[in-house]
């Protein structure tokens, strides 16, 4: 993605790309500066589960992709940011910002600035408890003056809304989803559907429910399985389909969910899976596993049969995509995945390049702040993914393999962030999440207000031809 890089700016991607890795032998080789480890190496070996589909025939009712244009990075208009208020109870924002989702149905009492609504988010990550705010009108800091910015609102203090379902204190660096849905099928209320995981998760466990819109009063039903797919592929974000594009590819499927874990332990870019569970019961049964339909889904780096694994373009191991949204404007529509993307080289080990060897001898652990052992690149950017929901539309279809759809724009937003310390600072953003009526998008930048997250908020300005 060198030569496409425009900091600050956005590119779009031509045909074809550049692949990052290929599978001689069982090492990964690296091409275009990103340096692999052998996949048998202690820390690259996830477990087993996904099932990518590797061959796909027609069938014999494929439909015609819906007509429209594609949201392009220039589209985005950068609105400003807010801040996130004061938080009542045994929890905060700190270090939170793991998921959100918008709720159009939120603050009805507050002013009418032009920002209706409210968001669903969680605090703290070793929590994952849920709040309700509000939207306050973002404003532009030229100067990253937080002062500056406004501050939202508590509606809904935070709750713990998965109950017995998932225990909290167990998770170890958890990830997360929310996403709001108008009731469905037999349901009689609008639901709060979520995702949680973490970051190890050597067998499947469940991880998808539904609850309540009342945070004291979640009444959550779940945990379900999605599918046999792999929780490194499943738990990450969550966000709805637009309800016409879902009627003709993905039927009474009305939710997006996936992950991407660093390694490629997901698969080597971000994945995405179609599912409703209110079409398996009102709730489906405690530990029910769902169907779904899969609709971005590389090749895993366990994946050893695979004679060339399927990445996405630019690939890189230490990749991070925390959240996505699917915009629409108009007939102009785009999926969009959020996150830290590596440039450069890449390699395991440390930030001050210390390569981790596959066998002892092993070198000692770095000073702070170079002693986090993991998935490094060179430099990193805030980027934001551009994919097209025809080419997803083809997966769904089973038209195209799942690994088939590759971004054709990318958005890299490091200017708008107030929190960019080094080029090799990871974790930049978290979640998003998408008001369809108002076109407005919301991304989180993580730990950018005294480690609490930062709002910050584009408008999407696509017309119909």
């Amino acid at each position: 993605m060198e030569a496409f890089r425009a900091t600050g700016g956005s590119a779009r991607l031509p045909v074809g790309g550049w692949p990052c890795v290929l599978l001689v032998a069982g090492l990964y080789l690296a091409t275009a500066g990103c340096r692999q480890s052998p996949a048998s190496a202690p820390h690259q070996a996830p477990p087993t589960g996904s099932e990518p589909i590797e061959t796909m025939s027609p069938p014999d009712s494929a439909a015609a992709p819906l007509p429209g244009r594609l949201i392009q990075p220039d589209d985005l208009v950068y609105r400003g940011a807010f801040r996130m208020p004061d938080a009542p109870g045994d929890t905060d924002w700190e270090w939170g910002g793991t998921a959100m989702t918008y709720y159009p149905g939120g603050d009805p009492e507050g002013p009418a600035d032009g920002y209706p609504g409210s968001l669903f988010a969680t605090g703290h990550d070793q929590f994952q408890q849920v709040s309700e705010i509000s939207i306050p009108v973002p404003l532009v800091s030229p100067a990253k003056n937080l002062s500056e910015l406004n501050v939202a609102r508590n509606i809904q203090p935070f709750h713990d809304i998965r109950g017995a379902l998932v225990d909290a204190a167990t998770l170890e660096l958890p990830r997360a989803g929310l996403a709001y849905l108008p009731a469905q099928g037999a349901q009689t209320s609008d639901k709060l559907h979520f995702c949680w995981g973490e970051h190890y998760q050597d067998e499947r466990v469940v991880s998808h429910g539904w609850c309540e819109l009342d945070l004291a009063n979640p009444r959550a039903a779940g945990g379900w399985y999605l599918g046999n797919y792999s929780n490194y592929s499943t738990n990450g974000y969550l966000f709805d389909i637009p309800a016409e594009w879902a009627a003709q590819y993905t039927p009474g499927k009305l939710l997006a969910t996936g992950r991407f874990r660093d390694g490629g332990w997901s698969g080597q870019g971000p994945t995405l899976f179609a599912y409703g569970p209110w079409n398996e019961g009102n709730p489906p049964p405690p530990g029910a596993t769902l169907g779904c339909t899969p609709l971005l889904l590389y090749t895993r780096s366990d994946d050893f049969d695979t004679p060339t694994p399927h990445t996405m373009n630019g690939y890189h191991h230490s990749d991070e995509w925390s959240g996505g949204a699917w915009l629409t404007a108009g007939n102009a529509a785009a999926v969009i995945f959020v996150g830290t993307k590596g440039l450069g080289e890449c390699w395991y080990g440390f930030a001050n390049g210390v390569r981790w060897p596959d066998e002892p001898p092993y070198p000692p652990i770095p000073d702070p702040p170079n002693d986090e052992r993991g998935w490094w690149s060179t430099r990193f950017a805030a980027r934001i993914l551009f994919y097209d929901p025809a080419d997803l539309a083809a997966v769904a279809q089973q038209r195209a393999p799942p690994y088939h759809p590759q971004p054709y724009a990318y958005l890299d937003v490091d200017s708008y962030l107030f929190n960019v310390r080094s080029a090799q600072q990871k974790h930049r953003l978290g979640a998003a999440a998408y008001d369809r009526a108002n076109r407005r998008l919301y991304v989180l930048e993580m730990r950018a207000d005294a480690d609490r997250p930062l709002a910050h908020v584009w408008s999407v300005s696509r017309q119909p031809p």
